[in-house]
């Protein structure tokens, strides 16, 4: 097997623990494929061979991502499409996609080789952003593992953006943003502005409006199959969409995107150790009672 190992940049432990997996796979057979993102990592006197990160998804069978959920969901822009599964090793703080211990890293990896780990399969968004140049610009095509968010870049005001869903209208909201997120991605900002948690096989996509003017703003879920439009109203100024936290343009007056399900799944293997819902309670502490004594 041609195993890809990504590190964290800029973290010594993922270094270290890099060498160690290169050595371990080289020891039993497989090939060790370490990504170069930036400078060399220096995981590589392993005995695993460097490859660039853009070209990585040519080269390897599955990916080792040795660092937080940030790590990984740049692990996913570069290798999904090429059908690559990730396993993720947590060396970052809460480790939602990360799930597996550093300790625990050679077994881990162990039973996905011999297809002993379960694989999950992960709905993604295709994002497709027009600009209201018109033809002059081609549209710009994304794709996110968590979610789109368009926000105030700067001022603090309210923005107004008109929701359609498969071509009739949702409503105009009137909010400091708007998030569409995946199951995946519904633990992460969409469960801070108040949206709904989605376990991660149902097939949905929510809408969740930032911090809405009116209470009748709600989030809504809507099917996996829909197309989500979503244009900025006029007026708006120093708007910004961003994708999965890690890519982001300007949004002007006029600009529009449409959003689906992507084709292709993002490959993820699950923890042998943790259900959903164990991450959930150890990451979220969710349901445990304070600790005051208050009832």
């Amino acid at each position: 097997m041609r195993v890809g190992l990504l590190l964290k940049r800029d973290k010594p432990e993922a270094i270290e623990l890099g060498r160690e997996l290169a050595r371990w796979l080289v020891a039993r057979g497989d090939e060790a494929i370490i990504a170069r993102n930036g400078d060399a990592n220096g995981a590589e006197s392993g005995g695993g061979r460097v490859v660039d990160e853009r070209e990585l998804a040519g080269h390897i069978d599955l990916l080792a991502v040795l660092g937080g959920d940030g790590t990984l969901l740049h692990a996913s822009e570069l290798v999904t499409d090429g059908g690559v599964p990730l396993l993720g090793i947590n060396l970052g703080n809460l480790g939602f996609l990360t799930t597996s211990q550093p300790e625990h890293s050679q077994r881990v990896l162990e039973l996905a080789l011999t297809g002993k780990l379960r694989l999950e399969r992960r709905m993604r968004l295709r994002i497709v952003l027009e600009r209201a140049s018109g033809e002059r610009d081609q549209p710009v095509v994304r794709y996110a593992c968590n979610d789109a968010v368009i926000s105030q870049g700067a001022l603090a005001r309210l923005l107004e953006f008109e929701a359609l869903l498969d071509g009739s209208p949702i409503t105009t909201y009137r909010a400091d943003g708007l998030i569409i997120a995946t199951p995946t991605g519904s633990t992460a900002y969409n469960l801070a502005a108040g949206g709904p948690i989605l376990a991660p096989d149902v097939q949905a996509m929510i809408i969740s409006p930032i911090c809405p003017h009116t209470l009748t703003n709600r989030p809504v879920v809507v099917t996996a199959s829909s197309r989500v439009r979503v244009r900025l109203g006029a007026g708006a100024a120093n708007v910004v969409l961003t994708i999965d936290g890690q890519w982001a343009t300007a949004f002007g007056d006029g600009d529009s995107v449409e959003i689906h399900a992507a084709n292709r799944p993002l490959l993820l293997y699950r923890s042998p150790d943790l259900e959903y819902f164990d991450v959930l309670r150890a990451k979220l502490h969710w349901g445990e009672r304070s600790r005051s004594g208050a009832t």
